[in-house]
């Protein structure tokens, strides 16, 4: 077992890599760790040798699916690394990385700019308050433009960038950058090697002069003393700018802003010293706070202080359970007793791991503001807190978006059943972001997510890690039927003889709609006078139309906003009973459903879309193509949200279907609202 010197909170940088797909997060990963010798070979995203996409699927599809952790060291620091996925359908992951990471690195294409998901895990950064830097992309590429890219940032991302570099050379071109705080020039040679620092080039000193003091400016008009010194002096100095632009990225009022081009191996150990000089240590940001017994208290990242820590990953591998945790505050020890105070039970960590995304090297201990994985917690889930005994707090966990899209899975072979089932607890286990639940009208078990994608990700998991053969189907819509006319003295006798005590029972019954029915509603009053039947027997014939709403006539489902009123009957002094009473009731209410005039009824949701202003259109079209009702329409600062009601048999695709028409921009959010009549699905 290795043995590794643990840095102090002060010298830890734990961050993640935001962007939209295909920006380059897995490349910049992937150099980060070739250029701080924790790899010795670079890995490619198309050649499917990084160390970060290391799942089959990713490796496969070429993009990042699950969340990976890795860590390197950097000029002194630790520092603990979460490649995030850039596809919308896996934001989950991204939020629970955001929850325990206190910086991150936003790449965006320099061709491209600012993508439709780079605003949406910029938003997500911003809920969480986590101080960012930008790496603007791809310089290297045709096209490429680092102040239209920037211009995007700011406008798109409300945010001021802060530029602290100009590119030397375009496109192909593209061979260094000029650095604007310590004034020199770094370029690269062809072969992915070290910069050569040198001065700046004589053709780029007005430019760099002029960018220069627009930075100056920038920062000055933000930072108090910046602003002293540059009214004293008229500029500012390296130290008094690197201050400074210190604590307005940790305070988030601005954003550092550097380039390069990662696949090229230019401009990457700039951005390590960056990530270090400007983001923040564990100590900087604020002491955690957690509840206990309803009461806050807040933990410092102190290795002396009681041990807390949050679980934001859970993965089972062919060596066991492994738990990922960010420790906030303490020291773990490998062989300690730890309390989930989340499930209230107790846990023991056997053992502690320097995580590589599929590798790791095991070590003794774990300190405030460290990110590592343990082996030795059974039943942990992502967003338990992990303390020790003696000092129980619970940390808020990170959130999980509802899932939006189901479909139906089911094992090919019978004597899979349970095997598939078991799958399917340990995929939720891992991703709580999944919902599986068995439909108790149609018997489907169904799995729902947060994308079409991420659920056929999950299927294929399951068959290549189990070896399952799984179905996938549309998951069947539970339809009900109701009376929209119903019919009146339906008279029905029950009356049976067989030797011995027979069977009698008459019943005459009204059926009528329900006002305003509501799912699952039955009303049912007996009129009857004189005795004529007994009160025992009305519930008897009460229960029997509860059996009878079970089924209805138009295909068999299930009937609701019925009225029915008994309104005569007949007994038998001998062969009456409370089971012919009830066998009449039911009978009875079958065949007044089969005379009344009986609407289908199909489950809808209320749908809240939020797209761009200028796609308002095209989504109306689309809600009236699934015959959506649109109930409300409104339009803010560029963004309109439009509220309808959707057959949820029309919402299946709809989240991909969205996201293409509005270039990945448009989201939206369902709740099921009842029942309403289908179209053209009626009888009598």
């Amino acid at each position: 077992m290795r043995t590794h010197t643990l840095p102090s909170p002060t010298r830890v940088r734990n961050l993640g890599i935001l962007a939209h797909v295909d920006a380059g997060k897995t490349t910049v990963t992937e150099r980060f760790l070739y250029l701080t010798g924790a790899t010795h070979k670079q890995g490619e995203v198309h050649d499917g040798t990084t160390v970060t996409d290391f799942d089959p699927q990713e490796r496969d599809r070429g993009i990042t699916i699950f969340a990976a952790a890795v860590s390197c060291d950097w000029d002194g620091h630790r520092v603990n690394l979460i490649d995030t996925p850039g596809h919308v359908d896996f934001s989950d992951e991204v939020e629970r990385a955001l929850r325990v990471l206190d910086g991150a690195v936003a790449v965006f294409d320099a061709v491209a700019g600012v993508e439709p998901q780079s605003e949406t895990v910029w938003r997500q950064a911003d809920r969480h308050g986590v101080p960012r830097i930008a790496f603007v992309n791809k310089l290297d590429r045709a096209g490429a433009d680092l102040d239209t890219a920037v211009e995007s940032i700011r406008t798109r991302l409300h945010t001021v960038p802060l530029v602290v570099q100009l590119p030397i050379g375009r496109e192909d071109g593209f061979t260094g950058v000029v650095d604007l705080v310590r004034l020199r020039a770094l370029v690269w040679d062809g072969d992915g090697g070290p910069y050569a620092e040198g001065p700046v080039p004589e053709d780029l000193l007005d430019e760099v002069r002029r960018r220069r003091r627009r930075l100056e400016e920038t920062v000055a008009e933000l930072h108090p003393t910046a602003l002293e010194e540059f009214c004293e002096r008229s500029a500012l100095g390296e130290e008094t700018l690197v201050s400074a632009l210190r604590d307005l990225t940790r305070d988030g009022e601005a954003v550092v802003v550097l380039c390069g081009s990662a696949y090229r191996n230019r401009g990457i150990e700039p951005l390590l010293d960056a990530v270090v000089a400007y983001l923040p240590a564990p100590p900087d940001v604020p002491p955690v706070r957690g509840t206990l017994d309803g009461v806050t208290q807040e933990r410092a990242a102190d290795p002396d202080e009681p041990f807390t820590a949050l679980v934001f990953k859970v993965n089972s591998t062919a060596t066991g359970r492994m738990t990922y945790l960010r420790v906030y505050a303490g020291t773990l020890r490998k062989g300690d007793t730890v309390l989930d105070a989340t499930a209230r039970r107790t846990e023991r960590v056997g053992r502690i791991l320097r995580v590589q995304a599929d590798r790791n090297t095991e070590v003794d201990e774990a300190r405030a503001g460290d990110i590592v994985a343990v082996v030795g917690p059974k039943t942990a889930r992502a967003g338990a807190t992990l303390c020790a005994p003696g000092a129980p707090l619970v940390l808020e966990p990170p959130s999980t978006a509802a899932p939006v899209v189901s479909v139906a899975v089911e094992a090919r072979r019978s004597l899979d059943t349970d095997r598939l089932a078991t799958a399917l607890a340990r995929l939720t286990e891992e991703d709580p972001s999944l919902v599986v639940r068995t439909d108790p009208e149609t018997g489907q078990t169904v799995l729902s997510g947060l994308g079409e994608l991420h659920l056929e990700v999950a299927v294929e998991k399951i068959r290549r890690a189990q070896g399952l053969d799984v179905t996938v189907g549309r998951p069947q819509v539970a339809y009900r039927e109701t009376v929209s006319r119903g019919v009146s003295g339906l008279l029905y006798r029950h009356v049976k003889q067989d030797g011995g005590a027979g069977q009698f029972a008459h019943v005459v019954i009204d059926v009528a709609p329900l006002e305003e029915a509501v799912d699952g509603d039955f009303v049912f009053a007996s009129t009857v006078t004189g005795g004529r039947v007994p009160q025992e027997y009305v519930r008897a014939v009460e229960a029997g139309c509860r059996d009878a709403l079970a089924e209805g006539p138009l295909g068999g489902h299930p009937v609701t906003g019925v009225r029915v009123t008994l309104t005569d009957g007949a007994t038998h002094t001998k062969d009456s009973s409370e089971m012919a009473f009830r066998t009449a009731g039911r009978f009875a209410l079958r065949e007044a459903l089969r005379a009344s005039a009986m609407t289908l009824l199909e489950p809808v949701a209320e749908v809240t879309v939020t797209v761009p202003d200028s796609a308002v259109g095209t989504v109306l079209g689309d809600l009236a193509a699934r015959r959506g009702r649109v109930s409300d329409s409104t339009t803010r600062s560029g963004t309109a949200v439009v509220t309808a009601t959707v057959p949820l048999a029309e919402l299946f695709g709809y989240a991909s279907r969205l996201r293409s028409r509005t270039q990945g921009r448009g989201t939206f959010t369902s709740r099921p609202t009842g029942y309403a009549p289908a179209p053209a699905a009626s009888s009598g």
